[in-house]
């Protein structure tokens, strides 16, 4: 299950899927820059546009002290 928005601010790493990766299931990490989606859930993921412009829905928050795993 994708993260609700209440857990993604800008400026927190995420994990998200590009509408072109979904079938693939391709991830693509980055900082969120802006929130896309105004509910509080979405069942693919909230939307987001990353600081490096890509936009995609987030599977993933990525905690600090995570960073170094993957």
């Amino acid at each position: 299950m994708a993260p609700p928005r209440s857990q993604i601010v800008p400026g927190v790493t995420v994990d998200v899927v590009q509408k072109q990766d979904q079938p693939s299931g391709r991830l693509t990490r980055g900082v969120v820059a802006q929130l896309l989606t105004r509910s509080p859930t979405h069942p693919h993921g909230i939307k987001v546009r990353l600081t490096s412009g890509v936009v995609g829905r987030v599977q993933a928050v990525i905690r600090p002290d995570r960073e170094q795993e993957a």
